[in-house]
């Protein structure tokens, strides 16, 4: 009797056993994609690593891996025989991932970790990649005219009436800003038109202010000021952990609650990153400045619409 049970025993658990190895690649995919999506950069490190080059191998050179991969840059494939973002060497990949890096910020393209790119990189900044690491599939998936971008596909509304909410965690006093903003690309555009609403649930689109990871899989990372998706999404995060300022005006150590959103809501209607550092749409902004819509913005919106024709 006692022979039969440890043989049932001795069964059950080989066939559970069989079922975790036949389980461990997908086990480990999940807690692979897991880490990534939790990995963050430092810009800290990145100030550290100036003067590396390829052949380098320095600790903490994953940073700037994570970093170029979090702004779309690198796209490493993680395969035995490839390298990956985890480790600490300069390796091609990520000498052309640099090279793409300073290309889209008119730096000079050594694909060298110099003064200039670092600067660059440690500016606060939104967090929407810039790129969709389009130099790893060997072709271009943004669209680009002139400097300004319009995201993969130019997804856009399909109508010119949008309205917004704040969620419920939103500061009255923040309110403000927002609003002008909107009126602004309504004035720019002669096309679009916004009004406010209470339900955000209803909104087309939500406006937040957020912590560190707050459930879009986009964790805000010190150096991030705020992200928007494109359409027909709808949803805007600033980083509440950032300091700011309502205006109207600049502010000296604050960031300017108006121009990040404009900034942002260029996003929402459809605009990418420009490569015009004078542009509301440029990925980065210092604290204690403000901007406004320039030509290339403009032209982006109009473009994108179809409102020049």
């Amino acid at each position: 009797m006692y022979t039969n049970i440890i043989r049932n025993i001795f069964h059950v658990l080989k066939n559970m056993a069989c079922k975790l190895i036949t389980f461990l690649p997908f086990l480990f995919a999940l807690f692979f994609l897991f880490s990534l999506s939790n990995a963050k950069f430092e810009v800290d490190t990145i100030k550290h690593l100036q003067g590396c080059h390829k052949g380098t191998k320095v600790q903490g050179l994953h940073g700037l891996k994570l970093y170029l991969a979090r702004f779309g840059y690198l796209n490493y494939q993680h395969t035995p025989n490839h390298a990956n973002e985890e480790d600490d060497e300069f390796d091609q990949e990520l000498e052309t991932a640099l090279k793409s890096y300073q290309n889209f910020y008119h730096l000079n393209a050594s694909g060298a970790l110099d003064g200039p790119t670092v600067s660059q990189m440690i500016m606060p900044r939104c967090g929407q990649p810039d790129k969709k690491s389009s130099h790893v599939h060997g072709k271009k998936l943004l669209h680009i005219v002139s400097r300004y971008q319009f995201f993969p596909g130019s997804p856009r509304w399909d109508k010119s009436h949008l309205t917004y909410a704040f969620g419920s965690n939103y500061p009255n006093a923040y309110v403000p800003p927002v609003v002008r903003a909107f009126n602004t690309w309504a004035s720019a555009s002669s096309y679009f038109t916004f009004s406010r609403v209470d339900d955000t649930a209803s909104a087309d689109l939500k406006i937040t202010f957020d912590s560190a990871a707050h459930g879009d899989g986009n964790d805000f990372e010190e150096n991030v000021l705020a992200h928007a998706f494109a359409p027909k999404d709808g949803r805007f995060h600033y980083n509440a952990n950032q300091k700011w300022s309502a205006g109207p005006g600049a502010v000296a150590g604050a960031f300017d609650l108006e121009t990040v959103a404009v900034h942002e809501i260029g996003h929402l209607l459809g605009l990418g990153h420009s490569e015009d550092q004078n542009a509301v749409m440029f990925s980065g902004i210092p604290s204690g400045v403000v901007k406004v819509l320039n030509t290339d913005d403009i032209q982006g919106i109009k473009a994108l619409y179809g409102l020049n024709k």
